[in-house]
C-alpha cells in the first residue's frame, strides 16, 4: 500500500499487468503477473488448505461428530449472519454480488493473534478456533466454486474429472509418494481453470485424494503439507497480499467505507462473525448439542468470534471474483484490511482481558 501511494504505484502495476507463459491453437497459458499469483500460486494455497481439511476429518477435531458439531454450527453462524449483513445493505444493487466477501476467515492470521496470547488462553481454545477456520474455509471453498465461477465448459470439467480417477486410483493402489500426486493435479488445475470453476479449486480436489490415517505414522498427506506450510505462509501468502493491497488510496475509496459496500463489509466481518458464532455456541451448550472448548467462558467465544472476523486473504480473494468494477475492487480490499486489523485487536484485547479476569479470581 506504501508503494501504490508514492510515483512507483504506476511501474508496479505495470509489472502486474506483464503477461508471460506459453499459448498455441491448443494450449492457452499467457497471463498476467497479478493472474498467475491469483489463480496459480493461490491453487498451492488451497491445496494446503485441503490437506488441512482432510485431515482434521480423519483424525482431527472434524473426526466424529461429538467433535465436530460445534465449530461446524458454529462455522455456519459465523458466515451466513455477515452474508446476512451484507444483503441487508446491498441486496438489488450493483454491490449485491459481494456477499461472500465478510464470509471468510482467514486461518493463519486468526491464529497468529491467538498464539500471541500464549498460555493466557485455554489451548482447547485454539484447538476449537483452527477447527472453525477450517470448517469456516470449507465453506468458502463451496460459495467460490458454486457462486463465483462462471459458465461451465463441460469437456474441461470432464478431462478434470478423469484426472481425479487417475488421482483416485493411486489411492486406491497406495501409491505413497505425495508428489507423484501433483502431476495429474498439474493438468487437473489446467482443465478446471478452462471450466469456467475457478483453479483455486483443483487444489482442494488434490488434496482430497492424497492418503492419510489416524496413526502416528507420517502419512503422505502429512508429508506434503509439512512440505507445503512454510512456503505458502512465508512465499505465497505474501506474494498474494503484495499483489492484491496495490490500492492507490483516493477520495471514493474512503469514502466507500462508510456506502452499502463498505458497511456490508465490516458490519458483517466485526458484528456478523462474533455475534453468529457466540449465539450458535450458546444455542448448541444449552441444548447439549455441543459443548464449549475446555476451561472457556462466554466470554472467550466473543474474542474468538471476533478473530475470526479476520477476512485479509479470503475475503480479498472473493473481493477479486464479486466485482468487475476496479473501483469497487479496492474499496471493499480496503474495507476488509482495515476491518480485519480493528477485528485482530480487538480480539486480542477481549482474550486478554478475560485472561486477567481469571487471574483475579483464582489468584494464579
Amino acid at each position: 500500500m506504501i508503494i501504490a501511494n508514492t510515483s512507483l504505484a504506476v511501474p508496479l502495476q505495470n509489472l502486474l499487468d506483464t503477461k508471460f507463459g506459453f499459448e498455441n491453437k491448443a494450449i492457452h497459458l499467457d497471463y498476467s503477473v497479478s493472474m498467475w499469483v491469483n489463480d496459480g500460486l493461490m491453487a498451492i494455497f488451497f491445496l494446503l488448505v485441503g490437506l488441512e481439511i482432510k485431515r482434521e476429518i480423519v483424525e482431527g477435531e472434524l473426526s466424529s461428530p461429538k467433535k465436530a458439531v460445534l465449530p461446524i454450527i458454529a462455522a455456519l453462524g459465523g458466515a451466513v449472519l455477515p452474508a446476512l449483513i451484507y444483503l441487508g445493505f446491498n441486496s438489488g444493487s450493483e454491490t449485491g454480488g459481494g456477499w461472500g466477501i465478510p464470509m471468510a476467515t482467514d486461518i493463519a492470521f486468526a491464529l497468529a493473534v491467538i498464539s500471541l496470547l500464549d498460555k493466557r488462553v485455554p489451548s482447547s481454545l485454539k484447538i476449537f478456533l483452527a477447527a472453525l477456520a477450517i470448517v469456516d474455509d470449507l465453506i468458502a471453498i463451496l460459495v467460490i466454486a458454486i457462486f463465483y465461477s462462471e459458465g461451465i465448459k463441460f469437456a474441461y470439467l470432464g478431462l478434470a474429472g478423469i484426472g481425479m480417477i487417475i488421482l483416485l486410483a493411486m489411492n486406491r493402489f497406495n501409491v505413497k509418494n505425495p508428489y507423484l500426486y501433483l502431476i495429474p493435479g498439474v493438468f487437473i488445475w489446467y482443465f478446471v481453470h478452462h471450466s469456467g470453476i475457478h483453479a483455486t479449486i483443483a487444489g482442494v480436489l488434490v488434496a482430497m485424494t492424497l492418503p492419510t490415517n489416524d496413526t502416528e505414522a507420517e502419512s503422505p498427506l502429512e508429508t506434503l503439507e509439512h512440505a507445503l506450510v512454510k512456503p505458502v505462509n512465508f512465499l505465497i501468502i505474501p506474494i498474494f497480499a503484495f499483489a492484491n493491497t496495490n490500492i492507490t488510496i483516493q477520495r471514493e475509496m474512503i469514502e466507500g467505507l462508510t456506502s452499502p459496500l463498505g458497511l456490508g463489509i465490516s458490519l458483517g466481518l466485526i458484528f456478523g462473525k462474533p455475534i453468529g458464532i457466540v449465539t450458535t455456541s450458546f444455542i448448541c451448550s444449552k441444548l447439549g448439542i455441543g459443548q464449549l472448548p475446555e476451561n472457556s467462558k462466554m466470554l472467550h467465544m466473543l474474542g474468538l468470534g471476533l478473530l475470526a472476523g479476520i477476512g485479509f486473504t479470503m475475503s480479498i480473494f472473493i473481493s477479486i471474483l464479486s466485482f468487475d468494477n476496479q473501483i469497487l475492487i479496492e474499496e471493499a480490499k480496503l474495507s476488509v484490511l482495515i476491518t480485519s486489523l480493528i477485528a485482530g485487536i480487538l480480539g486480542y484485547v477481549i482474550l486478554n482481558l478475560s485472561s486477567r479476569a481469571k487471574i483475579r479470581k483464582t489468584g494464579y
